[in-house]
């Protein structure tokens, strides 16, 4: 095949056909018939030429022309495609390293080989083009939902047509038990699009709780115009779910607006989900409030809340635990991923048991240390005091406020608390110097002789042990395992070591010991100090 003025349009009207019909760039089509071009006269002139086809974009004529670079004489490899500045010179008035030499040659003639190879480019390229048009589309999508159409079922996989392509709902992202036959609608969320060799893979999911999230944007037209806004949603798909929604318009309810009339909205969604029961929660900054909110329907006593362990302790009434519970501990589960925090559930009767246990451990310490009768130990411990360093270090008017204490029996209160607790460190210091404990941690500012017990019982035993050791070590910590919170015991943590603390003196140690340049350190707490400055 000649490439003659007969057909110099019918390239032009075969690349806007063939773009047409693939929703391509006719652009992209020109450039693999030019690409296949250039192969096929390679193939005529020679591989090692650099061959360039070039088609006029209004003509359809194909111009074919040979390049060569001007290299170093010691850089020549390609003689076909290459020549030195002095061989240049010839073609060229004032040839430099880098520069070009293009000469048109006669077009080619295109054997039946050369035709086909040069369809196969085509073909190629118009598919690369297609795919990566798929991929852009989609991945545009990501996080939307998605109205397709079932083909077929593959080892419990759906693969849904959806539109220009092809998307796989997985088993393990079907809602329950869910069965398909072909040609049956399905919505799905686009839940990932990956770009492979073989194409986008587009990855649809119906138990993603961002599908629910986004079923009520398109019931509920305060959300869409983002009036409510979703702050959270847990899903135990096809069972329960709980989502929390808040208002940023005082006038409008968003538990009424997304109940809808008649419960109409929310029930348009639960039949999407086949029939999954749905907590609308309202949503609270103060989590407490928010958690009380999420156990609904159960009744909740008190909340107390660790927030630096990211746990909280719930107190129900002992006949509404199963309910907060809920069936298989779907409710407090549910409740757990909404707030992101571990929940601890007991009853009002656990926790009274609890408080005397501790009550009576308090009142025990304080009869044995202070050498006073159960009721004045009592008194203590039901006005706060909680240790013997409270007793001891206090001012003394909070010792005066409890009934029958006087100056004198708070002044000796406070000289037993101090003997005991004096008396408690020279043990702890003589342990820690038997167990190997050096004067260079021992010395060290703030660590006390129980500390160093401590330490010294666990391996670290200088300064130099010390200073190798992890904040979390020291202050505990907690750590995911298997979407498990696990927490870790720190070494110090039991006299109340705070992660910060930890990180302090662990520096303090290793600036002492010389292996960090005090400047350093310094810079490094501007920089700290500089972008909680930014942040605030």
């Amino acid at each position: 095949m000649a490439i003659t003025s007969a057909n110099q349009l019918e390239l032009l009207q075969t690349a806007e056909a063939v773009a047409r019909e693939k929703m391509i760039d006719p652009g992209l089509v020109i450039e693999a018939m030019e690409e296949s071009l250039a192969r096929a006269a390679k193939s005529r002139y020679g591989a090692e030429m650099d061959i360039r086809v070039s088609i006029d974009r209004k003509t359809g004529r194909a111009t074919f022309t040979r390049v060569r670079t001007v290299v170093e004489d010691d850089e020549l490899e390609n003689y076909q495609a290459e020549f030195t500045v002095e061989q240049a010179k010839q073609y060229m008035a004032d040839p430099e390293v880098g520069a070009t030499f293009t000469e048109e040659v006669p077009p080619v003639e295109m054997g039946r080989i050369a035709a086909q190879s040069a369809k196969q480019v085509i073909l190629q390229k118009v598919r690369e083009a297609e795919r990566d048009r798929q991929f852009e589309e989609f991945q545009d999508r990501a996080g939307t939902i998605i109205n397709g159409v079932v083909k077929r079922e593959e080892y419990g996989n759906v693969i849904v047509d959806v539109g220009r392509g092809e998307g796989i709902l997985r088993r393990n992202e079907k809602i329950g038990r869910e069965s398909y036959r072909p040609n049956d609608r399905i919505r799905c969320y686009i839940k990932d699009v990956r770009r492979e060799a073989r194409g986008p893979q587009i990855f649809l999911s119906r138990t993603a709780p961002e599908f629910m999230a986004e079923l009520f944007k398109m019931e509920v037209p305060e959300i869409y115009d983002g009036i409510i806004d979703i702050k959270a949603v847990a899903r135990d798909p096809g069972s329960r779910a709980k989502i929390a929604v808040i208002s940023h318009d005082g006038s409008i309810d968003p538990v009424g607006a997304c109940v809808g009339m008649r419960g109409s909205r929310v029930q348009a969604v639960v039949n999407e989900l086949q029939g999954e029961k749905i907590d609308i929660i309202p949503w609270n900054e103060d989590q407490p409030t928010f958690l009380v909110n999420a156990l609904q329907p159960a009744e909740v006593s008190k909340v107390v809340l660790d927030e630096e362990a990211g746990k909280i302790e719930v107190v129900v009434p002992d006949e509404q635990l199963s309910l907060a519970i809920g069936r298989r501990g779907q409710n407090v589960r549910l409740a757990s991923q909404l707030t992101a925090l571990d929940i601890d559930i007991m009853t009002e009767e656990e926790e009274s048991k609890r408080r005397q246990a501790e009550f009576e451990l308090r009142t025990k310490l304080f009869m044995d240390a202070l050498d006073v009768d159960e009721f004045f130990a009592q008194l203590l411990v039901s006005e706060g005091f909680t240790n013997l360093e409270e007793v001891a270090y206090v001012e003394v008017d909070e010792l005066l406020v409890i009934d029958g204490v006087d100056e004198d029996t708070a002044g000796e209160l406070q000289t037993r608390a101090r003997e005991h607790l004096e008396a408690k460190a020279a043990a702890a210091l003589a342990k820690a110097r038997e167990l190997g404990a050096e004067d260079s941690l021992i010395e060290f500012d703030g660590i006390t002789a129980q500390m160093a017990e401590v330490l010294a019982a666990d391996g670290v035993k200088t300064l130099e042990d010390f200073a190798t050791c992890a904040d979390w070590e020291l202050a505990g910590g907690w750590t995911t395992v298997d979407g498990e919170r696990v927490k870790d015991d720190g070494l110090l943590e039991q006299f109340g070591m705070e992660l910060e603390e930890a990180q302090s003196m662990i520096m303090t140690a290793r600036v002492l010991l010389g292996w960090v340049d005090p400047a350093e350190l310094e810079a490094a707490h501007d920089d700290e100090d500089a972008t909680e400055e930014a942040e605030v």
